[in-house]
């Protein structure tokens, strides 16, 4: 059966990983999108990310192009935000039955992947999580080696 690699990505990092990976195994491609866009101030994005965050808001996403029902293995990408997943992803999560699905999730982040391995064991009720596998980036330079993706990239 095919595979989904589905993600969020606010900087254009995690959105990379995710094509890259999508290649290399041939699977179909989808991005979750706010209905609102975030402010480009960095400043401004930090104080409203933690918010958003800490209270679990839930933004508006744009439908996706396909139908995660219809795939048993899903890769999920995020960028770490404030420890955990990106609020963009709740929406999505919500809205999914996981049941029966395996779940590699991968995540872009600059120091570490903080809870996110347990938040999205939470959030994936049903599914069998696999792993959270770690994209390292100093802002725009992925410092991830490629023979770590290809390592990880077997196991799927």
């Amino acid at each position: 059966m095919k595979k989904l690699v589905v993600y969020y990505s606010f900087s254009g990092n995690t959105r990379a990983i995710a094509k890259r990976i999508a290649r290399a195994l041939k699977a179909d491609l989808a991005e979750i999108r706010t209905m609102k866009t975030y402010p480009d101030d960095y400043d401004v994005l930090l104080s409203l990310g933690k918010r958003e965050v800490e209270s679990g808001y839930m933004p508006q996403i744009v439908p996706l192009s396909v139908d995660p029902a219809k795939y048993e293995t899903i890769l999920i990408g995020t960028p770490v935000w404030w420890g955990t997943y990106a609020p963009a992803l709740r929406k999505f999560f919500m809205s999914t039955s996981w049941k029966g699905k395996t779940i590699h999730p991968f995540a872009t982040n600059d120091k570490s992947l903080g809870h996110i391995a347990s938040d999205l064991k939470k959030a994936l009720r049903g599914a069998t999580v696999k792993p959270v596998f770690s994209v390292k980036y100093d802002e725009k330079t992925l410092l991830t080696p490629a023979e770590d993706f290809k390592a990880w990239l077997s196991q799927i």
